[in-house]
């Protein structure tokens, strides 16, 4: 198969430094968008590639900029700033993917900011990156200012009239920066909460100014459709969606790690591309895209890994890094982790979530320690409903729910088996709806 996004990345993830990546074609790209293409000409392709963002929404990238405001034939009205953020929050328990892009080439991703920027207007654009990611801000701080010393970013870039400064800026550390507008909140220094949409960003963002928030992988992929087309990468998908995916593994799987792939692959494929479930043990479960992706199970392997293939199933593909559980792993458990950690990162702004999750928590908590009350399921149905979509302020909570939901569809008979039969040791225990907050 055709590497596309990893190409250039070595084992040992040194990354090639701007000669050598100039040497291997880069910033080619950026210097055929500017001298061969309008801005709305490079978003024009990127929406006939079809690429869907590669952070967890899959919503079509080309789309998304054609919701900025244009100023090529009313100059006077451009505000005073026009952004673009790149989230590399990543976050999402599992999920490790952005990571290998910007510590194995730091050039792609800035001269995909570059190319991006240009494209919808921006003149300032962040890099809002993980704070623990202390050696991916290291050499991305190294190619910017590589990047800025040979011209392709400052003033007046390759003589096209086109501006542009960029900017790193360490996340301090919240899961619900990983939400767009939580993020910007972060970035002008506020509290990291959602906010109202409308409006989007797009329209007032960061500092109140139109603003652009893409995913790293996303973004990476726009110099390789500057260079071959549109129809070459529609090309490389094995289905409706085109491209590739980097696809990761962690948990009880053989190899874990990281492989780039054709979206579509069969899941089958991708676990044997990490030498499948550890030990010969048989697949139990996954979670498919990180922690907020809906479980799937061994009667999905034959799925395609791709945007459609993997909703048919009733799952999302996520960030397409999956969390493998072989047939040992106590279902309950998992799932008492999965919620403990989003009952921890709620932000508290709104009360289903804030108060909701935790009290999610403690009932698995208590029928993890064999605890369990009669009732306990039909309550995690309720609570799968009273903190779904459309309930709460932001998708924090719905995506906490996914796990959980297909978990009591998958293996509810796993979970009533934890509660006791004896009723008379019920009153040893502390009723499950007793939550606190110790």
């Amino acid at each position: 198969m055709e590497k596309v996004l990893t190409k250039n990345i070595r084992d040992n993830r040194e990354p090639m430094w701007i000669a050598e990546y100039e040497k291997a074609g880069g910033y080619e790209a950026f210097k055929k968008a500017l001298q061969e293409f309008k801005p709305t000409e490079v978003a024009d392709l990127v929406k006939s590639a079809g690429l869907r963002g590669r952070g967890g929404a899959g919503f079509p990238t080309g789309v998304k900029w054609s919701f900025m405001p244009r100023f090529e034939e009313r100059p006077e009205q451009r505000p005073a700033h026009v952004y673009l953020v790149v989230n590399a929050d990543e976050m999402e328990p599992g999920t490790f993917k952005d990571r290998l892009l910007m510590e194995g080439d730091p050039h792609q991703l800035i001269e995909a900011m570059a190319i991006a920027s240009y494209a919808i207007g921006a003149d300032i654009a962040y890099v809002f990156i993980r704070g623990e990611y202390t050696e991916c801000q290291r050499k991305l701080q190294r190619a910017i200012d590589e990047a800025a010393e040979k011209g392709y970013l400052g003033e007046d870039i390759l003589g096209s009239g086109f501006n542009l400064k960029m900017h790193l800026h360490m996340s301090a550390g919240r899961y619900i920066c990983g939400e767009e507008s939580a993020l910007l909140s972060a970035l002008e220094g506020r509290r990291a909460v959602p906010r109202h949409k409308p409006p989007f960003p797009a329209a007032s963002g960061l500092f109140g100014q139109p603003t652009t928030v893409n995913n790293v992988e996303t973004i990476c992929n726009v110099p390789h459709i500057i260079n071959h087309g549109a129809d070459w990468y529609k090309g490389l998908g094995l289905h409706k969606d085109g491209g590739t995916k980097i696809f990761g593994a962690s948990g009880h799987i053989s190899r874990p790690g990281l492989v780039e792939l054709p979206l579509g692959t069969k899941l089958s494929d991708v676990l044997d591309h990490f030498g499948g479930v550890r030990h010969g043990h048989r697949l139990k479960a996954l979670l498919p895209g990180g922690g907020s992706t809906p479980l799937l199970t061994d009667e999905h392997l034959n799925t395609p890994m791709d945007y459609e293939g993997v909703g048919a199933v009733g799952s999302r593909l996520g960030t397409a890094t999956m969390v493998v559980m072989d047939e040992t792993t106590p279902i309950v458990g998992v799932l008492k982790n999965l919620e403990h950690f989003y009952a921890q990162e709620s932000c508290g702004w709104c009360t289903p979530c804030r108060d909701g999750l935790p009290w999610v928590e403690r009932i698995l908590t208590n029928l993890e320690a064999g605890h369990g009350h009669p009732g306990d399921i039909e309550l995690l149905d309720l609570h799968v409903k009273l903190l779904g979509p459309g309930k709460t302020f932001c998708a924090h909570a719905p995506g906490a729910m996914g796990p959980l939901e297909s978990g009591l569809k998958y293996f509810r008979d796993e979970l009533a088996a934890l509660i006791p039969d004896d009723q008379d040791t019920l009153g040893l225990t502390q009723p499950a709806n007793a939550v606190s907050n110790s």
